[in-house]
């Protein structure tokens, strides 16, 4: 019985120190029927070349150079465009993943057609400290209801936003990996990407009934300065997620009780970033196209969901106490209407 072919996506950008990892984890994939599509964005420490030296090694390399530098999600496009597997397994140039990733994690696609991705538990480490810590355990290894993923994505749960410990159809992603994200911030979200991520989850979750999750680790996510993630300002990196997250509810979120709850969620990272983002992003009206309004009312019904918002907003900042505070004020004058 023939097996699918799945592309192997590994976009890249001045990653000299560390591609080899990962271009040597991508080719020691167990699951044999592969390609490898590594596309550079005019890198200018020697990375080009070490993908050439791969690609004349192993004929199941495909590297190519863009003429220009097209920012991140181009170059992540141009990748797929290139892609000719039914399944696609996006992998960060700094990041690895267990020879056994795809052998472990296809079968959740290929057996069942009503599952739209699958991912699997990631390590984070630092590489310099030695420090490590385990992210995205939502339960046991199994099937869930994509309502689940969708909510705890908006909501900030435990639940990635990186596509790079998971799996997808190409039919899919080549719907849903956006260039251009709709927003009032007048942010290029092609540029910087933080929150295309997010969507290429949430804009398949929408279509299908249910994801898979394997609770093992077989992602490694590296921290180190040069990321996109951990170079960027954290007051702006949360704006754009949620700005992103918004453009969604907005066009596709029907559940009233999770819009009112991204609202005042997003009232609390106004509150706390208002003074130290970059993007001038005061207010719930800087993130809406349409009308909403946040209420004293909306305060006391979501008092656990604000308390569980506010300890991981807050949490971010060491200002848990504050948040603490905050709701109690709240709700206490809820109560005395």
């Amino acid at each position: 019985m023939p097996t699918p072919k799945v592309s192997i996506l590994i976009p890249s950008y001045n990653r000299a120190d560390v591609i080899r990892e990962t271009l040597e984890c991508a080719v020691s994939q167990t699951y044999q029927n592969i390609e490898v599509i590594v596309g550079d964005n005019q890198s200018t420490d020697g990375t080009y070349q070490i993908i050439r030296d791969y690609a004349s090694k192993y004929p199941f390399v495909i590297a190519f150079r863009n003429q220009e530098n097209l920012g991140p999600a181009r170059n992540w496009r141009k990748c797929l465009d290139r892609a000719s597997g039914e399944y696609i397994k996006i992998l960060w140039s700094d990041d690895l993943i267990t020879r056994d990733f795809l052998q472990t994690c296809l079968p959740y696609l290929t057996e069942h057609e009503d599952v739209g991705f699958v991912f699997t538990a990631a390590e984070l480490f630092c590489a310099e400290t030695g420090k490590k810590k385990t992210q995205y355990v939502i339960g046991e290894t199994g099937f869930y209801d994509t309502t689940v993923f969708i909510r705890e994505c908006l909501l900030d749960g435990p639940v990635p936003t990186s596509p790079a410990n998971a799996i997808f159809r190409r039919t899919d992603l080549e719907k849903n990996l956006l260039i251009d994200v709709p927003n009032k911030i007048g942010s290029d979200f092609s540029m910087h990407t933080l929150g295309t991520d997010a969507l290429m989850y949430l804009l398949t979750a929408k279509d299908y009934p249910r994801f898979a999750f394997v609770n093992q680790v077989l992602s490694f996510f590296r921290s180190h300065r040069r990321s996109i993630t951990i170079s960027s300002n954290r007051y702006d990196r949360l704006i754009l997620y949620n700005a992103a997250k918004v453009f969604f509810a907005e066009k596709y979120l029907d559940d009233k009780k999770l819009k009112r709850a991204l609202a005042l969620k997003l009232f609390l990272v106004c509150l706390s970033g208002r003074d130290k983002n970059t993007l001038g992003v005061r207010s719930l009206r800087d993130f809406y196209a349409g009308q909403v309004r946040v209420g004293m009312r909306d305060f006391l019904r979501a008092g656990p969901i604000l308390r569980r918002l506010a300890a991981k907003a807050w949490g971010k900042y060491g200002l848990e106490t504050c948040g603490d505070r905050l709701i109690s004020r709240l709700q206490s004058k809820c109560l005395s209407r």
